[in-house]
C-alpha cells in the first residue's frame, strides 16, 4: 500500500491567488511531513503567509533567474508550487525546475467554472497536457469510471471575496511596499493604477449592477435571436500568451465584421464582459464605435459582467478567444467558435467554420464527446471549491493535498487506472 506522505518533500511556493489559500495549503503540507518555503515579491505576497518559511525577494527582476536557481540548490527543493505559469518570475522558475526534475504544481481558475479550480503539473491552459490528449484517449481512461455528470451551477459563489482580496493586495503594494523596491508587476499598469482600478470597481459595483440588469432585461425581452461574444480580460495570461490577438479591440473588430457579413438581418450580437472587468479597456465605447462603422449598431449590445447562465439559455451560439466560460456553452450543446489556444478546443465539439458562415449556420457540437471530455476533467484536474471564500478553500483543501503528494499527476493516474476515488460534491457555502 502506498502511503500519502510529505516525508522527504521540500516545497517552494511562489505567487498564488490573492488571499490566504497558499498559506493554508503550505500549513497542511507541513502537517503531512513536508518542508515548505515561500518566496514573496511584495507586501501583498507577504501579508497572508506569516513568518514561517518566508523568503522575501527584494532584488531586481533581471536577477531573479539566478536567484531561483540558488533557492533550488540551497533548499534542495523537490517541488515548485505556483498560480499560473506565464508571468516572468513563474515562467523562469518553471523552465529551470523542469531541467532539474523538480515537480511543478500549477494552480489556475477552473476550466469548468464555477465551483471548480484547476490543479495540473507542468503547465496550464496552452501549456496543459490536455492540449495533446484526444477524446479517444480520454474515453479509454474513463472506461473504469462510473461517475455521473455534475450540473454546472449558475454563479461563482465567491466573487465578492475575489474582489476584496484583489483590493487588499494592491492596497498593500501601494501603501507598504517600501522593502520591495525591485518589484515590478507582471502586468503593464503601475501599482497605483491597479489600486485605483480595484477601488473604483468596488465603489461602482452597485451602479454597474443596475446597468447590467437593465441591459440584460433588454436582451431577454427583446424577442430577437442573438449570438453571444464571451469577452475576457485583455491582460489575462490566456489572452496574452495563448491567442492571436494583441488587444481586445482586434477581437471585437473581427467579431463584429463577421457578424455583419454573415448573420441574418434579424439576429443580434451580445458582448458579455468578464465578471472581473475593471475598466482598463474601453470595451463599451469600442464596441459601439465598431458596430456603427459596420452598420449594425442597432443589433449589437454590451452587458457588463454578471451571471452568464440567463443569457446562454436563450442564445443561438457563442464566440470567444479562449475563455473558460465557453465550457458552459458546450455544456448546453450550443455551437461554439474559438480563436485562441484552449484546452477544450477539440474538433468534436468546437466549430471550424469561417466566422461569417458560423453566424449564418453554426454547426452544433458532438454533445456526447463533450460530456466525455468533461467527465475526464472532473476525474482529474478539476477540484470542487475555490481560492477566495472560506467555504471554497475548505472544500478544495480536502482533496488537493493528497493529489499534490501523489507520485503521479492526475491525468497519468487516471490513464494508468491508478487514480484514487474523487469527491464530486457541489460546494455548499
Amino acid at each position: 500500500m502506498i502511503r500519502t506522505t510529505g516525508d522527504d518533500r521540500r516545497f517552494l511556493f511562489l505567487q498564488g491567488p490573492h488571499g490566504p489559500f497558499f498559506n493554508q495549503l503550505g500549513a497542511m503540507l507541513r502537517r503531512a511531513g513536508a518542508e515548505v518555503w515561500r518566496v514573496g515579491f511584495n507586501r501583498g505576497d507577504q501579508a497572508y503567509w506569516g513568518r514561517q518559511g518566508y523568503i522575501p525577494y527584494t532584488g531586481r527582476q533581471d536577477d531573479w533567474p539566478a536567484a531561483v536557481e540558488t533557492h533550488f540548490d540551497n533548499l534542495a527543493i523537490t517541488d515548485l508550487v505556483l498560480y499560473g505559469d506565464t508571468r516572468f518570475i513563474h515562467a523562469e522558475a518553471v523552465a529551470r525546475a523542469q531541467t532539474r526534475g523538480i515537480t511543478v504544481h500549477v494552480f489556475e481558475e477552473g476550466y469548468l467554472r464555477p465551483w471548480w479550480v484547476s490543479y495540473e503539473r507542468g503547465g496550464s491552459n496552452g501549456h496543459s497536457r490536455l492540449m495533446d490528449l484526444s477524446i479517444s484517449e480520454m474515453r479509454h481512461a474513463l472506461e473504469a469510471c462510473e461517475t455521473d455528470l455534475i450540473d454546472a451551477p449558475a454563479h461563482w459563489g465567491d466573487m465578492r471575496h475575489h474582489v476584496f482580496y484583489g483590493f487588499a493586495y494592491h492596497a498593500r503594494l501601494l501603501l507598504a511596499n517600501g522593502a520591495y523596491r525591485g518589484f515590478r508587476p507582471h502586468r503593464a499598469l503601475t501599482v497605483t493604477q491597479e489600486f485605483r482600478l480595484h477601488l473604483n470597481r468596488l465603489i461602482a459595483m452597485p451602479f454597474h449592477a443596475i446597468e447590467r440588469r437593465l441591459a440584460t432585461r433588454r436582451v431577454r425581452t427583446g424577442g430577437f435571436p442573438y449570438h453571444l461574444a464571451l469577452l475576457q480580460l485583455e491582460h489575462d495570461a490566456s489572452f496574452q500568451q495563448h491567442s492571436p490577438f494583441r488587444t481586445m479591440t482586434e477581437f471585437l473588430e473581427m467579431a463584429i465584421q463577421g457578424f455583419a457579413s454573415g448573420a441574418p438581418q434579424h439576429h443580434h450580437l451580445v458582448f458579455k464582459a468578464h465578471p472581473l472587468e475593471d475598466g482598463r479597456t474601453r470595451l463599451k465605447a469600442d464596441i459601439m464605435r465598431l458596430a456603427a462603422a459596420a452598420g449594425v449598431a442597432e443589433r449589437v449590445h454590451f452587458i457588463r459582467g454578471g451571471k452568464l447562465a440567463a443569457l446562454l439559455n436563450h442564445a443561438r451560439s457563442a464566440v470567444t478567444v479562449n475563455s473558460t466560460a465557453a465550457q458552459q456553452v458546450l455544456w448546453r450543446g450550443m455551437p461554439l467558435k474559438v480563436f485562441g489556444s484552449a484546452v477544450y478546443d477539440k474538433p468534436e465539439f468546437v466549430s471550424t467554420q469561417p466566422l461569417p458562415e458560423f453566424f449564418a449556420h453554426p454547426t452544433r457540437p458532438d454533445l456526447k464527446a463533450y460530456r466525455d471530455y468533461r467527465r475526464f476533467l472532473l476525474e482529474t484536474s478539476q477540484l470542487p471549491g475555490g481560492f477566495y471564500s472560506a467555504a471554497g478553500r475548505r472544500q478544495l483543501l480536502r482533496q488537493v493535498v493528497d493529489l499534490i503528494l501523489s507520485p503521479e499527476d492526475p491525468y497519468s493516474a487516471l490513464i494508468a487506472g491508478r487514480a484514487a476515488p474523487r469527491q464530486h460534491l457541489r460546494l455548499v457555502p
